[in-house]
């Protein structure tokens, strides 16, 4: 099975009819069946409407700035920001005459939340917290903005390798800044920026970071927690100041 892939493996298709692009990296076919992972790229003017009306969408905007448009609000969204969308509700995107990149999250079977909503949060106003050997994230979508089934976070890898762990929920990745390497078992896959993982639950792994600054990635899990959680492979939890 396949657990990282770079953006050059990935051809952008053409939507027709709209202004997006879309690359597909970890669905169902890839052995991810709680998510579709996925970049979209706006090109300007105004896109077509979007909505699914089975799952939930975690975004978060990895270039540009545009205008989201859900019912009668509109939302400036720019790089850096979370959006959940709630299955069922109807979005579009007025890029101007620039460009808009998004990452897109498709949350299968969710668990039940309130209707009709479409939150924004703002990851670069939250505080850092704490996780294991050295590393701290910040959290985005989470249960408190309305998403029942998952947690969005931005994790800050410090340079160097953690020891083999794994988690109890399943997680997509995708490698904001840095380089590094993915190691499971006897597998070594090196991965850089643009680059996305599917990490499902109980796998042993590492994402070692090469690079001599700080390593930036952007998760989604599933079921909903703190990504700080980590286990050892003899199921022993991993603790401060090392794990991962």
């Amino acid at each position: 099975m396949r657990y990282c892939i770079a953006p050059t493996a990935v051809e952008a298709e053409e939507v027709a009819g709209d202004t997006v692009e879309v690359m597909r990296f970890f669905d169902d076919s890839r052995g991810c069946e709680k998510f579709a992972q996925r970049v979209l790229r706006f090109g300007p003017g105004r896109s077509s409407a979007r909505v699914d009306p089975e799952a939930d969408e975690v975004l978060f905007v990895l270039d540009g700035a545009a205008t989201a448009t859900s019912g009668d609000a509109e939302h400036r969204l720019e790089a850096g920001m979370g959006v959940f969308v709630g299955r069922g509700v109807s979005w579009s995107i007025d890029a101007g005459g620039a460009g808009f990149e998004v990452l897109s999250v498709l949350v299968h079977d969710p668990e039940p939340g309130p209707d009709g909503t479409f939150a924004v949060v703002d990851l670069a106003r939250e505080e850092r917290r704490s996780a294991t050997a050295a590393r701290q994230f910040v959290l985005g979508v989470t249960p408190e903005a309305g998403c029942a089934s998952v947690t969005q976070f931005i994790g800050f890898v410090p340079p160097g390798r953690a020891p083999d762990h794994f988690h109890r929920y399943d997680e997509v990745l995708c490698i904001l800044e840095g380089e590094g390497v993915l190691h499971i078992g006897d597998e070594h896959e090196p991965f850089a920026s643009g680059s996305c993982v599917h990490l499902p639950a109980r796998l042993v792994h590492t994402l070692e970071n090469t690079g001599a600054v700080e390593l930036r990635l952007v998760g989604v899990f599933r079921p909903a927690g703190s990504p700080a959680e980590a286990y050892y492979p003899d199921g022993t939890p991993a603790t401060y100041p090392e794990g991962s």
